[in-house]
C-alpha cells in the first residue's frame, strides 16, 4: 500500500524534524528532504503538500537557500513556516527586507491574531499566542495572498492564498509554545491537503524492515547493547529484519539495577540472534575501586566497556555494518551535517577505532523518543524495556557518592528498587520522568531495635520535565514516600536514613553526580 506523502523541504532550520514528527503525529507520512532536491525527483514523490521549514538565512542575500519556483506550479498546496514564508513570498514577487524598526522584528511568545475563515485556522481560537523567531519582514506580500493573522506590532504575521493553497506563517507553530499550533498544522493536511491519516508505526516498522534487509543483504551486523530503550529499541527491529545476522554484545558491568541485565537477556529470547552477554562485574569494580570523583568513573567505565567490546569484537572477526541506537534528539545534540560521523564514536562511549565495518546503520536516527517507545510496543518488546526509566550509561556508579564497593551497589539496586516498586503500585510512576534513589556517603547514627546503628543516607530524587534540559521536583504523595522509607530501613542492610531531595534544576542537576 503507497501512503500519501507530505514533503518537508529543508532550508537549514533547527526544527526540521520536529515539523516531520508533527505530520507524522497527525498520522501522514511524511519526509524530509533537502532544498537541492530536483523537482523531477519532488514531484515523482506525488505529495500531496510540501512545508518549508524554516533556517538562519536571509532570502534576498545572493548565497541564501532557494527552491526552484516551478514547485508552485505542481498545484500542490505549500505550508511556509518563518524562513519558509519569507521565501514564497520573495519568490512569487513580495519583498521581504531586514526589519529596521522592532515593530517588524519578534522572538519569544507573542501575542497574535488569527482569521479564523481561513482554512489554517478553521475551528480555532481568534486569538492566542505564538512563537516568533524572525528579524526580517514582509514589505510586501505577493500578488493574490491575504493577510490572515497579525499581531500588535507586525501586520503580516500569517498569509494565504487559498485559491492555490498557498500558506505562509512568520511563526513556529511546531513548537509547543505556539498555542494550537498542532492544530494549524492538522488543518493544512487535512483541510488544505486533504490528508486522509493513512500511516501508522506499524507502517514504519514494516518499511524499516524492508529497508534495512536491502541494506544489509546477506552481510553481519554488530550493535553494543546497553539495555536502554533506544539501542534495545535498535537491536529488536534489527533482529526483526536480519536474525541470525545480528550479534548484540551486551556488556553487563555489574552496575545495572536490580534484575536489569537478566530482563535484557530474557526480552530478546523471543529472536533468533547472537546474544552475547559479557559478565564483566568484577572487572570493573577492580577498576573503580577507590575511585570517588564522578567524571573519573565516566572516563574509567568508557574506556573499559571499550576495552571488552574490542575482545568480543575479536572474536566476532569482521563485520559489514555498526549499528547504533542513535536518535533525533542525539542528532540535534551533535550538530547537523557531521551528526553521524560524532555519535558514531559518542553512542558507546569512544568504539574501537579498528574494529573492521563498512558502514554504521542507524534506523531510529528519525524518531524522537516517544515514537522510539511505541516502535518498541510493535516490535512486542515488554513494557518495562519500552518504558524504562532513564538511566546514565556509568549505571549506578554515579549514583553511589564516593567509592564504590559490590556491597554499597548490591545496597543500592535493592533500595532503589523498593522505590520503584511502591512508585508504580502508587500509580505514581505515571506522572514522573524519573525517578531514583542515590547512596551518599554520608553516615549517621539511628536507633534500630533498642540499638545504636551507624549507616548510610539514602537520598530520593524524582522529577517531572518536559525536555530534561529543566526538570521541577516531583510532589510525590508524602504517604507514599512514608512506605517508601520504612520499607528502606526495615528491609535493606546498612541504610538508617532517608532524605527527599526537592531541589529544581537549575540550580541543581537532575543526577547527583
Amino acid at each position: 500500500m503507497k501512503h500519501q506523502l507530505i514533503i518537508v523541504l529543508d532550508f537549514g532550520g533547527q526544527y526540521n524534524q520536529l515539523i516531520a514528527r508533527r505530520v507524522r503525529e497527525c498520522g501522514v507520512y511524511c519526509e524530509v528532504r533537502p532544498y537541492t532536491t530536483p523537482l523531477a525527483e519532488l514531484e515523482a514523490m506525488k505529495p500531496i503538500g510540501f512545508i518549508f521549514t524554516g533556517g538562519p538565512n536571509s532570502v534576498y542575500d545572493e548565497h541564501a537557500p532557494h527552491v526552484d519556483p516551478a514547485v508552485f506550479e505542481l498545484g500542490v498546496p505549500v505550508l511556509g513556516i518563518c524562513y519558509g514564508c519569507q521565501l514564497m513570498a520573495h519568490t512569487l514577487g513580495g519583498q521581504v527586507t531586514a526589519a529596521q524598526a522592532d515593530t517588524a522584528r519578534e522572538y519569544g511568545k507573542t501575542e497574535t491574531y488569527y482569521d479564523t475563515s481561513c482554512r489554517l485556522f478553521r475551528g480555532l481560537p481568534a486569538q492566542g499566542v505564538s512563537w516568533m523567531s524572525h528579524g526580517d519582514y514582509m514589505a510586501r506580500v505577493p500578488e493574490g495572498f491575504a493577510l490572515t493573522a497579525h499581531t500588535d506590532a507586525c501586520p503580516n504575521v500569517a498569509i494565504a492564498d487559498e485559491a492555490r493553497g498557498f500558506y505562509g506563517v512568520q511563526y513556529h507553530p511546531e513548537v509547543n509554545h505556539t498555542a494550537h499550533g498542532m492544530d494549524m498544522i492538522r488543518n493544512f493536511l487535512y483541510e488544505v491537503c486533504g490528508a486522509v491519516g493513512d500511516w501508522t508505526m506499524g507502517d514504519y516498522l514494516k518499511t524499516s524492515v524492508a529497508a534495512i534487509r536491502e541494506k544489509v543483504g546477506d552481510g553481519k551486523v554488530l550493535l553494543a547493547l546497553s539495555g536502554g530503550v533506544d539501542s534495545s529499541v535498535c537491536a529488536a527491529l534489527l533482529a526483526e529484519a536480519v536474525g541470525k545476522q545480528l550479534t548484540c554484545v551486551f556488556v553487563d558491568h555489574g552496575l545495572m539495577r536490580k534484575n536489569e541485565g537478566d530482563e535484557v537477556e530474557q526480552a530478546f529470547a523471543k529472536w533468533d540472534l547472537n546474544f552475547v552477554r559479557v559478565d564483566a562485574e568484577s572487572r570493573f569494580l577492580l577498576k573503580l575501586a577507590g575511585v570517588d570523583e564522578p567524571e573519573h568513573k565516566r572516563k574509567i567505565i568508557g574506556e573499559e566497556f571499550i576495552r571488552v567490546f574490542e575482545e568480543e569484537a575479536k572474536k566476532i572477526g569482521k563485520v559489514d555494518f555498526l549499528a547504533q541506537g542513535t536518535i533525533y534528539p542525539d542528532v540535534i545534540e551533535s550538530g547537523a551535517g557531521d551528526a553521524a560521523v560524532i555519535k558514531s564514536h559518542h553512542n558507546v562511549g569512544g568504539l574501537p577505532d579498528y574494529v573492521d565495518f563498512q558502514e554504521i546503520i542507524e534506523p531510529l536516527r528519525l524518531l524522537f523518543k516517544d515514537e522510539v517507545r511505541q516502535l518498541g510496543r510493535e516490535l512486542g518488546l515488554p513494557e518495562y524495556l519500552v518504558m524504562r526509566q532513564p538511566f546514565p550509561g556509568p549505571g549506578l556508579a554515579i549514583r553511589i557518592i564516593g567509592d564504590i564497593t559490590k556491597e554499597k551497589a548490591d545496597t543500592l539496586r535493592e533500595a532503589d528498587a523498593i522505590f520503584r516498586d511502591e512508585i508504580a503500585k502508587a500509580g505514581e510512576d505515571k506522572n514522573l520522568n524519573q525517578y531514583f534513589a542515590v547512596l551518599t556517603n554520608t553516615r549517621s547514627v539511628g536507633v534500630m531495635g533498642d540499638g545504636r546503628t551507624y549507616d548510610y543516607t539514602l537520598a530520593l530524587r524524582a522529577v517531572t520535565t518536559s525536555d530534561f534540559m529543566t526538570a521541577d521536583w516531583a510532589r510525590i504523595p508524602y504517604e507514599v514516600l512514608d512506605r517508601v522509607s520504612a520499607r528502606i530501613v526495615n528491609e535493606v542492610k546498612g541504610i538508617n536514613r532517608i532524605v527527599y531531595d526537592i531541589t529544581s534544576k537549575p540550580p541543581a542537576t537532575i543526577e547527583w553526580e
